[in-house]
């Protein structure tokens, strides 16, 4: 197959998209690198914000007392609670009652919606992730404080019981839901398109978006073959971190940029897609393992693999050298996490007698790896 030209690296892939906000801009960016895209929006494209009465009603509820500790999670969630507050004649006292109290923000854009407001937190996390934010605050005694948690689009009641667990007061401000798509359909051939490998790539720009294309998958009995293909030939990629995460439950390996924007997703794109489609080839033990979606070739010959030992050798290949634990390569193989770590065994057992003992090495306690 002839190269790309330079200026359209992604010329002859088909990708699928699963954003409901900022898409123009994610389809223009891939199109104008030559892919074609199917776009099947995972979630609302509107936040589903709450009866304004109710978020009226939580807002005074947190002016009526002295605020310790506010964390912040979202940008967007942020920059509306601002905007009602506002309609309310209300934000100068909220932003007064927040810049009282010690701050804590999720990420840049929470960040980027307080500093607007000319609020400064005092922490936040390089990952990006809530559950830091809260691992931050475990060794803390909390006793007496109260803390206001600006909710995001899923429930965070489970966090809120943890810091009540440290003896916080604990007010949620819930500002909006993440809800559903209106229309499932898109969804649903995606997950077939997905499914039957016709897809090179999706793109996931939220956690919640993850959770509600498996949960399709879920509905429509196709789960597992949409595991599978993100195992080995759909290429799961992913904004950053957080997003990457939700991945982890189905044992699917992820490509994520080292920032979490738009552009760097895309970026990352225009050099995995292609360095896969012409076989990823990975020195191993001074021999060279060439994969090219269930092609194996050890040293320039072929090497037949059923689909257990293939997909536990996919999964190693995706960091080789890196140690890959034993329930993970349960989580890769066909079937998932319902089987023992007696079928790894087997599984790691079998790709050695295909590839050679000394490519695949066991890290006592820990897992498995493709030998440096």
């Amino acid at each position: 197959m002839t190269s790309a030209p330079a200026d359209r690296p992604l010329d002859g892939f088909l990708i699928g998209v699963t954003a409901a906000r900022k898409v123009e801009e994610q389809v223009a960016l891939l199109e104008r690198r030559g892919a074609r895209v199917e776009w099947a929006p995972a979630l609302s494209q509107d936040p589903n914000h709450v009866d304004d009465d109710q978020l009226r009603a939580a807002t005074e509820d947190v002016l009526a007392r002295p605020v310790d500790m506010f964390l912040a999670t979202t940008g967007v969630g942020m920059k509306a609670w601002f905007g009602a507050a506002e309609r309310w004649g209300m934000l100068e006292d909220l932003v007064a009652t927040i810049g009282r109290a010690e701050i804590l923000a999720r990420g840049p854009k929470s960040v980027g919606a307080l500093r607007r407001q000319g609020l400064r937190e005092l922490w936040a996390p390089e990952s990006e992730c809530f559950e830091d934010v809260l691992a931050h605050l475990r060794g803390r005694d909390l006793s007496g404080l109260r803390i206001v948690v600006q909710e995001h689009g899923q429930s965070l009641s489970m966090a809120s019981h943890a810091l009540r667990r440290q003896g916080a007061d604990v007010t949620v401000v819930t500002v909006y839901r993440v809800a559903s798509a209106e229309d499932p359909a898109p969804m649903f051939r995606m997950v077939d398109l997905i499914a039957d490998r016709k897809l090179d790539a999706v793109t996931f720009t939220s956690a919640p978006a993850v959770a509600a294309l498996m949960d399709a998958a879920g509905v429509t009995g196709r789960r597992d073959a949409v595991a599978a293909a993100f195992q080995a030939d759909v290429v799961a990629t992913c904004v950053g971190p957080v997003t990457a995460a939700a991945f982890e439950l189905w044992g699917v390996p992820t490509i994520q940029p080292s920032r979490s924007r738009l552009a760097a997703m895309i970026k990352l794109m225009e050099t995995e897609l292609p360095a896969r489609r012409s076989g990823t080839a990975i020195p191993v033990a001074g021999h060279l393992l060439v994969l090219h979606g269930d092609t194996v070739l050890l040293d320039g010959v072929e090497v037949r693999m059923s689909a257990g030992p293939l997909a536990v050798l996919q999964r190693l290949a995706v960091n080789p050298g890196h140690v890959v634990s034993r329930q993970e390569l349960l989580c890769a193989l066909p079937g998932g996490a319902s089987g023992s770590e007696h079928a790894v065994e087997m599984a790691v057992a079998r790709v050695r007698a295909a590839i050679g003992t000394r490519l695949v090495q066991t890290v006592v306690k820990r897992g498995y790896r493709l030998a440096p």
